[in-house]
């Protein structure tokens, strides 16, 4: 199972680089971490088994320190999009 995740800067319309994210799983130990490209992606955030984790984004909002997901993965590679801007943020099951 992988992991991949895309930052888009929606209040700028651009992709959001250099953004740091990390991977914890159930027992909360880091798996994988990464800094967004330029295109604002991290192509292989972690190679993984079916469960839970936690996604955590540190994204240059004035508000958000951090964004952070609770996820279930199961088998098969996963995408995680988060689109931010200065006071709003969303994310989706990406494919």
């Amino acid at each position: 199972m992988s992991l991949s995740t895309h930052v888009l800067d929606t209040e700028r319309g651009r992709p959001a680089a250099g953004v740091r994210v990390e991977l914890f799983d159930a027992a909360g130990s880091l798996v994988g971490d990464g800094t967004t490209d330029e295109d604002g992606r991290i192509r292989e955030l972690g190679d993984t088994s079916p469960g839970t984790y936690r996604i955590v984004f540190h994204p240059p909002s004035p508000f958000f320190r951090r964004v952070e997901l609770e996820l279930e993965l199961g088998p098969g590679h996963h995408h995680v999009p988060l689109l931010i801007s200065s006071y709003a943020c969303a994310s989706y099951r990406g494919s």
